[in-house]
């Protein structure tokens, strides 16, 4: 079966309003593919202001306590969006990076992606249930819950695309896809429609934070198309953004983690 990754960032989540519009992108997605797997980040500014609250507890506050507590921004997001879509009769079901299998090592706040085993979201995703999964998180072989880092959340629906053998990973921003420069700076930069996974993080690494690089990184290591896309498009609008990666390459069979 087709399937789909989907992943939202705090621009799109910015507001309990936006649930609803992302609900409907999703709905229209629904249209093309069986299997959708939705990731969140945490919504607008949430992340920053638990940050402030553990600084001002504590300005060095232990590592594990500290994902603890930021972790929480996603959870609230994938709640959400799950009853925004239920209220236009789309089943959803939420899950925290831990329940969705993706494991990590011990760096706590920093953690890196060992392998995803994602066996509670199959059986959801083949009975016609969207998944949405908290982003920017995961666990530990040692049960600790643990962060990925500023950006993760693009790294986590990557990692899911590849374990689910995903036939793309769709990030939503608010931009239009990848610029020449930055659009927010430049207005009337012209838009990259197809960019390689090297000319993507040259990009990146020049200040674009458009995406995460460890996210590109991944993608380029198993051949799996990424797609930057606007959640202000019209639903119609499918084919605009920036495609990264190669079409005509086959993919990884066996899947490649970070560690």
């Amino acid at each position: 079966m087709k399937t789909l990754i989907m992943k939202f960032g705090g621009a799109a989540v910015a507001t309990p309003q936006h649930f609803s519009r992302i609900a409907d992108i999703i709905l229209h997605r629904k249209k093309h593919y069986q299997r959708i797997v939705v990731v969140v980040s945490a919504m607008g500014e949430t992340t920053n202001q638990l940050i402030a609250l553990a600084n001002e507890v504590n300005a060095s506050p232990p590592r594990r306590e500290y994902d603890m507590l930021v972790s929480v921004g996603e959870r609230i997001s994938i709640s959400l969006l799950a009853m925004a879509l239920a209220a236009k009769n789309q089943h959803a079901v939420s899950f925290t990076g831990s329940q969705s299998g993706i494991i990590t090592c011990q760096n706590h706040s920093n953690a890196r992606i060992i392998e995803v085993k994602p066996h509670r979201l199959i059986p959801i995703l083949d009975s016609g249930s969207v998944v949405i999964v908290a982003g920017f998180q995961g666990v530990s072989r040692q049960g600790e819950i643990t962060t990925l880092g500023r950006g993760g959340s693009d790294t986590s629906a990557v990692a899911l695309g590849i374990a689910l053998k995903a036939e793309k990973v769709e990030f939503f921003k608010d931009v239009l896809g990848i610029c020449m420069d930055d659009p927010k700076i430049v207005p009337e930069s012209p838009l990259l429609p197809h960019l390689s996974y090297d000319e993507a993080l040259k990009i990146i690494r020049q200040g674009a934070k458009v995406l995460q690089a460890r996210s590109v990184e991944l993608a380029s290591k198993n051949k799996i198309l990424l797609h930057v896309l606007s959640f202000q498009n019209d639903l119609q609008t499918t084919q605009s953004g920036t495609l990264i990666g190669n079409i005509d390459v086959a993919r990884e069979e066996i899947p490649i983690y970070e560690e």
